[in-house]
């Protein structure tokens, strides 16, 4: 249980709904930042404008998966109020408070840093990752379909990066009836395509292997996908870019070259939102409990 534990919980889509469920059965109080349009108001929470919140008393702040911009704003789909969050108003919470985020940048970074105030990022952990993998690659099947004209079945896949979302995306296309090669860069992940009965490449050969391919799934964070990779691919194939923003896709050059090129990041909160929030949730209290237990839910 988590009684007596304050929670902020700022902006978000609707995962967070299903984080708000869990925390107020397991007792926390929780106070709503950019929640104006949720209604009925759950029971234990209470609606604040960030200005007014007493930062003083939080034990622990739960920030949206995409965390912030590089400007600090929050996503904020339950209110048109602009949320920020600044290297103030963390140097205001007590020195035990932990923030919770999906993921974070230079900005969400540095003032968690200078603040002196843990930063977890969920999705750095397997367990959410692998879970998430899960609604991504149906998302992820539903973009395929509604995007081509043709099956997925005996559809020609290339799949970049055999990362944790990459492993269950190449997995699930194949059982589906995709022919699916993958690449990679390290040997070791080269290994497991063949493990998996699938087709290998290295990234070095990219040029090449994406001459004939129907849709192009990429889950690397970098540049891949450029100018000079588009060009060699078929005009109607389809780019599915799962890498979280900006991607690594020139869509600018797709664009222009009349190349379907998709950016999807978040796909879990867009086609799964309540499974994706029980994720979070799940994942989430563990570890307020495990602080809690650890007396780091309060002051000394």
């Amino acid at each position: 249980m988590l009684t007596d534990m304050q929670i902020a919980i700022l902006g978000g889509d609707a995962r967070q709904l299903e984080i708000i469920r869990k925390l107020t059965e397991l007792d926390a109080r929780l106070y709503l930042i950019g929640f104006e349009q949720l209604d009925p108001l759950v029971l234990g929470t209470s609606k604040e404008k960030i200005k007014e919140l007493d930062f003083s008393k939080m034990d622990a702040l739960i920030l949206p998966v995409p965390g912030t911009s590089l400007e600090g704003e929050l996503e904020t789909i339950f209110s048109n109020e602009k949320v920020i969050l600044t290297e103030q108003m963390l140097q205001q919470t007590p020195s035990h408070c932990t923030i919770y985020s999906g993921i974070s940048n230079s900005y969400l970074n540095q003032i968690s840093n200078n603040a002196n105030r843990k930063l977890i990022q969920l999705f750095e952990r397997d367990d959410v990752a692998i879970y998430n993998s899960i609604p991504t690659v149906e998302g992820t099947i539903m973009m395929a379909i509604q995007n081509t004209d043709i099956t997925i079945h005996q559809s020609k896949v290339a799949v970049l990066g055999l990362g944790r979302v990459g492993m269950t995306v190449a997995r699930v296309f194949s059982l589906l009836g995709a022919q699916v090669k993958v690449g990679a860069r390290k040997s070791e992940h080269l290994a497991r395509v063949t493990e998996m009965g699938l087709k290998p490449f290295h990234l070095e050969n990219l040029h090449d292997e994406i001459k004939d391919i129907d849709i192009c799934i990429n889950t690397i964070p970098h540049p891949i996908l450029n100018a000079g990779v588009i060009a060699k691919m078929p005009l109607d194939a389809l780019i599915i870019d799962l890498a979280s923003k900006p991607g690594g896709t020139d869509f600018r050059y797709a664009e222009r070259r009349g190349t379907k090129a998709l950016l999807a990041p978040g796909l879990p909160g867009i086609v799964a939102p309540k499974t994706a929030g029980r994720i979070l949730a799940n994942v989430l209290s563990q570890l307020l409990g495990d602080d809690f237990d650890k007396g780091k839910g309060k002051e000394k």
